[in-house]
């Protein structure tokens, strides 16, 4: 859906945080733990209390989690008193900011507070995800995340799509956002599920993060220069993998049409929710993106890719570059499901 209204006339990102991404298996670190300290932030950074939003909505999984009804836990976070109006997606956070966007844009409420969260090194993350799979065809047959992508990852590569070599370039470019890499030493690795090594894998990661959002005048109010949302479109693929082109994602292409997003550099940063390298590549081929977009300056989700927040992490490190004027206009994107199969795309923007 995208309301094609002008920067300072809709709905802005005005507060972004996350805990840090890393994976804390020893630790009894759960989805309260992560958010407290990520709620005083955003109220300290927005000078809001809780009784200020008007609406609070998550992203997580009881699969995730291992129990059923794990959200309500989190919950816990927020607090009893005042009451809030609360909602949850089972699914990444980015799907949940969709839906405090169209909140507030119905006019229902002026704020929102959106948050993810996913302990990923309690369980088995590569089995427990094959729970996302097609019941009756693919499921039963256990086949881990990791696997299927690498079945992704060989079609492309089959086809002519792309490298190994392209594929590194990826890992080193995001790895170089914090430390530095080399190509050829990353094509010396060994195959973890041929044809992907472990730089072409996203790291186990726990974490969380939340946004808040605002409307027109508040959202002034509350930031010196809020990040205003353009539009948001989302679209889904089949779940079975032999109904698509695994080498493309017709989703995100439908998605930045709707958007507009034609010329290839239409915006100045892009923040692709790409846990794998190959899918960095299809992304940027399904955007159209140019040679002078920036591409996940926060390094992505190869760089920490906390479950059910990585989405959500994307738009907030979009809006970060918005927020201290390194960019005008911003592009973020989320996944979810099975080799790109869900696939959210927003449009931020700020006042000139």
């Amino acid at each position: 859906m995208s309301t094609g209204s002008a920067p300072g006339s809709g709905v802005a990102v005005v507060a972004f945080a996350q805990s840090p991404n890393v994976r804390v298996a020893d630790t009894t670190t759960n989805g309260i733990e992560m958010l407290v300290p990520l709620f005083q932030e955003v109220y300290a950074a927005t000078s809001l209390t809780k009784a200020d939003i008007g609406f609070w909505c998550s992203g997580s999984s009881d699969y995730l989690a291992g129990r059923a009804f794990s959200f309500i836990a989190a919950v816990d976070a927020i607090g009893a008193i005042p009451p809030i109006n609360e909602s949850h997606v089972e699914m990444d956070a980015a799907w949940a900011l969709y839906e405090a966007w169209i909140k507030i844009l119905t006019g229902q409420v002026e704020t929102a507070l959106v948050y993810g969260f996913g302990k990923s090194s309690a369980g088995q993350l590569r089995r427990v995800l094959a729970l996302q799979l097609d019941p009756y065809t693919a499921a039963p047959l256990w086949p881990d995340a990791v696997s299927v992508a690498g079945l992704q990852a060989r079609s492309g590569l089959d086809a002519g799509r792309w490298t190994e070599r392209q594929m590194a370039e990826v890992a080193a470019r995001n790895a170089d956002n914090g430390s530095s890499a080399s190509v050829e030493a990353l094509l010396a690795e060994p195959l973890v599920s041929d044809p992907l090594r472990a730089h072409d894998i996203a790291p186990i990661t726990d974490g969380a993060s939340v946004i808040v959002l605002a409307a027109a005048d508040r959202a002034r109010d509350i930031a010196d220069r809020p990040a205003w949302i353009g539009g948001i479109e989302h679209r889904i693929e089949s779940g079975a993998f032999g109904t698509r082109d695994l080498t493309r994602s017709a989703s995100t292409e439908a998605a930045g049409r709707a958007l507009g997003l034609g010329a290839p550099d239409s915006v100045q940063v892009a923040e692709l929710h790409a846990p794998f390298t190959h899918q960095e590549l299809i992304l940027r081929q399904a955007l159209g993106l140019g040679s002078q977009v920036r591409i996940n300056p926060s390094g992505g989700a190869l760089a920490g890719n906390p479950m059910f927040a990585a989405g959500l992490n994307r738009i907030g490190e979009a809006a970060r570059r918005i927020f201290t004027g390194e960019a005008d206009r911003v592009l973020a994107h989320a996944t979810s499901g099975p080799a790109l199969q869900q696939n959210l795309v927003a449009v931020l923007e700020g006042e000139s």
